[in-house]
């Protein structure tokens, strides 16, 4: 038996045990059982596109992250798509064909005037505006016209629908069913630009816009002809705009019973005829109430068969005794026709006559607002596994209207519907949608694409549950606005994401969850930032900061920041100090700014003041922010926080200059307090100590000239300590004489010419005189100087060398100096 490899041998009983160990083996466990440990977290389906010149990463957990788009990672311009291109995205843009028996397919009757007028004028480049009441056959007329003019530009038949649509969410619209761009959106500048050499002919119908909405879509694309289709409520253009108005009328008498024979399948009898007509003069020739009392009757032919008369093998007579009694026959008299108050509004009747998974998908469309469901949606939402045949049923009997990729509830129905009780228990339906979508927009197979076809219903689910009139109603919305939002934005549908995330924000703060608003909040700031709204974001990304900080949240205050970090540097920086002190915003895209600081001197009453140069610190730009709103010093932080050690590096430079100009000033007074320029200086004795009773005296009262030496020369004794006038000019000093202990020029002295003052202050240590002494040639021109008369020498002079006097006032009066 191999050691290694356990199994059978070709001969002996080994293969008997191992067929009894196989048996005793434990079996696999099966992976799809439910686990009950530590389950795998489920991973965010994070999306990164591109915005304009930013990169979004759109992060369900902690909120979208925004950065600037680096030059190499932006995408190519824009590529047109083909017409096979363009044919395929218009076949899955259509609505879903509803599953069940087919629908009959109905021709346009009594349109061919006005669907020729409407293709002349858009191949002669015109735009039309289309107006009819709802059910006037508006959509039907669309689909020929579109037909018609298939071949007209070279971007080919745009179809696009207005229901709940702004200007900008049908310019992108128009941009995506043209281009390919995959998860980019262009920002503004590139979009009109793109869209000013779009030739199509754009068939839009529901349209909801006017006045200058409404010239704004049409500036905007220039070579595009429009086919706008709206009711008579929509708002009106203004009177100078270019369109042309074509107005669409009810059928006549005889085409409505026409139609309502094409709907039945059959002749009309006589009394139905008569019924048909005292219709027509109700409903004004609309062709949707004719389809709709087709269907009447359609089911009043059905209630009116013999069921026995389909039972070829007998089945109803040996049918098992369980099961429910056979329908009787009935007869003609008891199925009357309709009245016409029920022919007017028919959608009670025709409900009332549906299968109960129909008549559950109704009562979800009320508690939507009109909306309807995905049939996809149906059979998880209404608990039956065949609830998707009900779409059938209902768009056959005219209880249904496309709407873009989808189906809504038709012209009046709705409020039919809710007359005749169909809205009770409407929140607690949706509350159930509103759960069912939040897991289905979560499910990591669920596209963006998918989630954004089913927007409208998913915004009408947060919408009936944010008033919160039921319990639990606005978490419910809290948690379908967390799923669906990322996975809007990720569809590039920006439209439905603002609409989300502000309901999503309300409902947060009506249950007082706090986090989630908070998330709102970021995320309204980053949608804001990346459409152009810098004022709009800033507010949003503080509150949600703030709200994160309160709660201790770092990873979202983190991502908080950056994106407000972003936003102040693409709104214009940091604060600038102005000449009337003021701060005011840096130049954008943060280039350095100058900051001057003017140091005030501690010593007003000094006389030796050096001229002072205004310091100049470089403070890199910051933000823009609160700093710059509040002003003052400490608006120099106020920005990021990377620009906090420049700032500090700012203040101490600024600390160091100022220190350096008072040693300076401390070190450049006179000791012998004299506020002019003193050309005597104390020799110390031999030990080289000053004396400490030297006390300050008055500033001269006569101008001292820097650039002359003194008047009086004199020779000094190796023995003896005088007073020797030091030069500060021209002049010779002694070889081992007292070298000057000050030299300063007060800034109020005048200095001759040729002869500078410096503004800094020298001092030297004094060296005791040598035993020669050494003669002194200074000028022929005295400077006068004075003295304390209270400063005693340190030593008695040598009676045999007199000492030097020091100049007196009087001589410096007759001498003049300087000259």
């Amino acid at each position: 038996m191999d050691p290694i490899h356990r199994g059978p041998e070709e001969f002996g009983d080994d293969s008997r045990d191992f067929s009894e160990e196989a048996g005793r083996r434990r079996p696999s466990r099966d992976p799809l059982t439910p686990d009950f440990g530590q389950q795998t977290p489920q991973q965010a389906r994070m999306v990164t596109l591109v915005a304009g010149d930013l990169t979004l990463t759109v992060n369900p957990v902690d909120g979208s992250e925004v950065e600037p788009c680096p030059p190499g990672e932006r995408p190519a311009a824009p590529v047109r798509r083909t017409p096979a291109e363009r044919t395929a995205r218009a076949r899955a843009a259509a609505p879903p064909v509803p599953p069940g028996p087919p629908v009959p397919r109905l021709p346009l009757l009594r349109r061919d005037e006005e669907r020729e007028r409407l293709t002349r004028l858009l191949a002669r480049g015109r735009s039309v505006r289309l107006t009819g009441p709802a059910g006037s056959g508006r959509t039907a007329l669309l689909d020929a016209v579109a037909a018609d003019c298939a071949d007209f530009a070279p971007d080919g038949v745009v179809r696009l629908s207005g229901h709940k649509r702004t200007t900008t969410d049908l310019l992108y619209a128009l941009f995506d069913a043209v281009h390919d761009a995959p998860l980019h959106r262009p920002d503004r500048a590139l979009l009109l630009e793109t869209l000013r050499s779009t030739g199509a002919v754009v068939v839009l119908d529901d349209l909801e816009l006017g006045g200058a909405a409404l010239d704004e879509l049409l500036d905007a694309t220039p070579e595009c002809a429009f086919l706008l289709a709206a009711t008579p409520e929509a708002p009106a253009p203004h009177a100078d705009s270019a369109l042309e108005e074509v107005f669409l009328t009810g059928l006549d008498r005889a085409t409505s019973a026409d139609l309502m024979g094409r709907v039945v399948e059959r002749q009309l009898t006589e009394e139905e005829a008569n019924w048909a007509g005292d219709l027509w003069f109700e409903s004004e020739g609309l062709p949707l109430r004719f389809v709709q009392a087709g269907a009447l009757l359609r089911q009043r032919d059905q209630l009116r068969t013999d069921a026995g008369v389909y039972d070829e093998y007998g089945y109803l007579e040996n049918r098992p005794a369980d099961a429910p009694p056979a329908p009787e026959a009935a007869g003609e008299s008891d199925v009357p026709l309709p009245s016409l108050g029920e022919g007017a509004a028919p959608a009670a009747l025709l409900a009332s006559r549906l299968s109960d998974a129909a008549r559950d998908t109704l009562r979800f469309a009320v508690a939507l607002g009109g909306e309807v469901p995905h049939q996809a949606h149906l059979p998880a939402l209404v608990g039956d596994t065949h609830a998707d045949a009900a779409l059938g049923e209902l768009a056959g009997c005219g209880l249904l209207s496309p709407s873009g990729s989808r189906y809504r509830l038709a012209a009046g129905v709705l409020a039919q519907l809710t007359a005749a009780g169909y809205e009770d228990g409407a929140a607690e339906r949706a509350r159930t949608a509103a759960q069912h979508y939040a897991w289905w927009t979560g499910h990591p197979s669920v596209t963006p694409e998918r989630a954004t076809a089913e927007a409208d219903a998913i915004i009408a689910a947060m919408g009936r549950l944010v008033p919160g009139e039921g319990a639990g109603g606005t978490s419910t919305a809290v948690l379908l606005a967390r799923s669906a939002a990322p996975a809007f934005a990720a569809g590039l549908h920006w439209g439905a994401w603002e609409r989300a995330l502000r309901i999503g924000q309300e409902a947060g703060r009506l249950a007082g969850e706090v986090a989630e608003e908070a998330y709102f909040h970021h995320e309204l700031g980053v949608l804001a930032l990346c459409t152009g709204h810098p004022d709009r974001a800033r507010a949003e990304l503080e509150t949600a900061i703030s709200m994160r900080g309160a709660l201790a949240d770092k990873s979202g205050a983190v991502s908080g920041r950056r994106a407000l970090a972003l936003v102040e540097d693409r709104a214009g920086g940091g604060p600038v100090a102005a000449e009337d002190g003021a701060f005011a915003a840096s130049p954008p895209l943060g280039v350095p700014t100058v900051v001057p600081v003017s140091m005030t001197s501690a010593f007003a009453d000094t006389a030796v003041v050096p001229r002072q140069e205004p310091v100049t610190v470089l403070a890199p730009a910051a933000g823009g922010g609160k700093g710059a709103a509040r002003g003052g010093p400490l608006a120099l932080i106020g920005g990021a926080r990377r620009n906090l050690v420049a700032a500090g590096a700012g203040v101490l430079l600024a600390g160091v200059l100022g220190t350096v100009v008072t040693l300076g000033l401390t070190s450049s007074s006179d000791p012998q307090g004299g506020a002019g320029t003193s050309t005597e200086q104390e020799v110390p004795d031999d030990d080289g100590v000053y004396d400490a009773d030297v006390e300050t005296g008055e500033p001269a009262d006569g101008p001292s000239t820097s650039g002359a030496p003194s008047g009086s020369a004199s020779s000094s004794a190796s023995a003896s300590a005088s007073v020797t006038p030091g030069p500060t000019g021209s002049g010779t000093a002694p070889a081992d004489g007292v070298s000057p202990s000050a030299t300063s020029s007060a800034p109020d002295t005048p200095s001759s010419p040729g002869s500078p003052s410096s503004p800094r202050a020298t001092e030297s240590s004094p060296k005791p005189t040598s035993a020669s002494p050494t003669p002194t040639k200074t000028a022929t021109t005295p400077t006068p100087t004075e003295t304390g008369t209270d400063s005693p020498t340190p030593e008695e002079p040598d009676p045999e060398e007199p000492p030097t006097k020091p100049d007196t006032p009087e001589q410096a009066s007759d001498s003049p100096s300087g000259a």
